[in-house]
């Protein structure tokens, strides 16, 4: 009986020993979460993978996941999906340089955070991350009173479709379009012809602009003037000599 008490003793003071680092670490608080990751994001909706690589080909994946550490405002991604890409015209993607390529991922983010309902106040033109010569890129969004939201860059527009995410700081929703910017796909306006070149007035032996009058012109009398009359009168005169003569 004596060595079972013992054994009771040890083992109530051990347990008594190891409470305090349990409750420890029962009162740790949990690790913060870290900034949502648009890729994982994306990969977890399963439909976006020609969005994934056009975003790591021009790294605005890990440039977006780093403006997220820390945002005050928030971020909106319109992803379109693999479909999306499907139907656009063959070559579109490769035929835009790598800095359009920029432009057009960065058209599908919006620099603050929208959930489905503050949609219905957004104030038109919406400014995207991307810009040109002219300034930012700007799209419109509208929203029905069914709650529907639809967005338009003027070239395209398609309906907002499932929320991936609509948390802040980040909203992804999948979009049936690429959202084509009309900065860089609108039609351009026609070159301007060069002016045509001027003609400059032919120039005479002596540097003069007017033109020569012809050779022996300016010695002959013109018609009708005195001195014509003159002459006219002096040869009648040896004519009518040579004849008495």
């Amino acid at each position: 009986m004596a060595a079972a008490r013992r054994s009771l003793l040890a083992a109530a003071l051990l347990a008594l020993a190891a409470l305090p680092a349990a409750l420890a670490q029962a009162q740790a608080p949990a690790p913060a979460k870290g900034p949502p990751n648009v890729t994982a994001i994306l990969e977890k909706g399963g439909q976006y993978a020609t969005f994934i690589r056009l975003m790591k080909s021009t790294q605005q994946d890990t440039q977006l996941n780093s403006q997220l550490n820390g945002s005050s405002t928030g971020y909106t991604v319109f992803a379109p999906t693999d479909n999306a890409f499907a139907n656009l015209k063959p070559g579109t993607l490769n035929g835009l340089s790598q800095q359009e390529q920029v432009s057009l991922v960065q058209y599908h983010i919006l620099s603050q955070f929208y959930s489905t309902a503050s949609f219905q106040t957004a104030s038109n033109p919406v400014r995207t991350q991307a810009s040109g010569s002219d300034g930012p890129y700007t799209l419109n969004v509208t929203a029905n009173s069914n709650g529907q939201v639809n967005v338009s860059t003027g070239i395209v527009t398609t309906n907002v479709g499932t929320a991936l995410r609509d948390q802040p700081p980040l909203a992804v929703y999948s979009v049936d379009k690429v959202l084509l910017p009309n900065d860089l796909f609108g039609v351009k306006p026609p070159a301007s012809a060069p002016p045509a070149p001027s003609k400059k007035p032919s120039k005479g032996h002596g540097g003069s602009s007017e033109a020569q009058a012809p050779a022996g012109a300016g010695d002959a009398p013109p018609s009708g003037a005195p001195g014509g009359a003159r002459w006219n009168f002096a040869a009648l005169l040896l004519g009518a000599a040579a004849w008495l003569l």
